[in-house]
């Protein structure tokens, strides 16, 4: 949802901190247009939250694992 102007000039600093630390496009409507402030460079995914204890057994496993007998057509 935009915001506009006034709001964004009002607490931008605030804004400008939290579009750097999500990875989120902050939209802003001025004069009827649709402006929207990103952060450049780097990917959207860098944002994720690395999960390091996710997986229970070593990543070879899973790629060398037979997976056909789990297929379903």
């Amino acid at each position: 949802m935009p915001m506009n102007a006034s709001k964004l000039r009002a607490n931008i600093y605030r804004l400008l901190d939290q579009v750097l630390e999500s990875g989120i496009p902050l939209e802003v409507e001025r004069r009827g247009h649709l402006l929207r402030i990103v952060p450049v460079g780097g990917s959207p995914l860098d944002h994720l939250p690395r999960r390091s204890d996710y997986l229970k057994c070593d990543p070879e496993e899973l790629v060398h694992r037979d997976w056909s007998g789990e297929w379903r057509p």
